[in-house]
């Protein structure tokens, strides 16, 4: 195992940690609430989570099959399905046991794991008003994002540099705009709107 993948697991691991102790402080309202991923509420983004953990390859290929193996709807279902029969205490116990569960997106690797948990947590506590992930560890999601990894979101920032205020990280060329690395990350998975107002005061 390489000194970058060890890293890359023990953010995970801790990433992990910090949402099962955030979410074991929810009220049943909070977990009702709305996420930032449309249509889903805290619960259905916790079960999407949590999904691969519960989740074996035949069970994977079937589910994909049934849903014209288009992911998205794949993940969609079962994240409804999930949320509907699962207590937030199970959800929440299925979380607290797979802290270390070695699962990673096929093809991705251990940073997109940890980009999975990253992103994910700032869905459910950006809405909520809850702390978000360290600005390290968001940094380190995005030092490890592949182009490919950020242009499935569709999100274009041509004509920007977003540079973030609280770690060392930027992004693009062109204007400058000055971001908490959070919203840098929230901008490019789509999840805030491209900011087309640069920090420049000419402009």
């Amino acid at each position: 195992m390489t000194p970058r993948t060890t890293e890359l697991q023990a953010q995970t691991h801790a990433e992990r940690e910090r949402l099962a102790a955030l979410l074991a402080d929810l009220t049943e309202a909070q977990w009702d609430a709305p996420s930032l991923c449309a249509g889903w509420r805290v619960r259905e983004v916790v079960a999407h989570i949590t999904m691969p953990f519960r989740t074996g390859t035949p069970s994977f290929v079937a589910g994909m099959i049934a849903a014209g193996f288009s992911f998205n709807r794949y993940a969609d279902r079962v994240a409804r399905r999930d949320a509907a029969r699962m207590t937030s205490d199970e959800l929440l116990g299925t979380l607290r046991d797979n802290v270390r569960h070695p699962w990673q997106p096929p093809g991705g690797g251990p940073a997109a794991a940890l980009s999975h948990d990253v992103i994910h947590g700032l869905d459910i506590t950006e809405p909520l008003g809850l702390p978000p992930a360290p600005p390290e560890r968001i940094a380190v999601v995005l030092e490890h994002s592949r182009p490919r990894a950020l242009a499935y979101f569709g999100v274009d920032l041509a004509g920007l540099e977003l540079r973030a205020t609280d770690a060392d990280f930027r992004l693009g060329t062109g204007r400058v705009v000055e971001l908490p690395v959070k919203d840098v990350l929230l901008t490019v998975t789509g999840r805030r709107p491209v900011p087309h107002r640069a920090t420049d005061p000419a402009l």
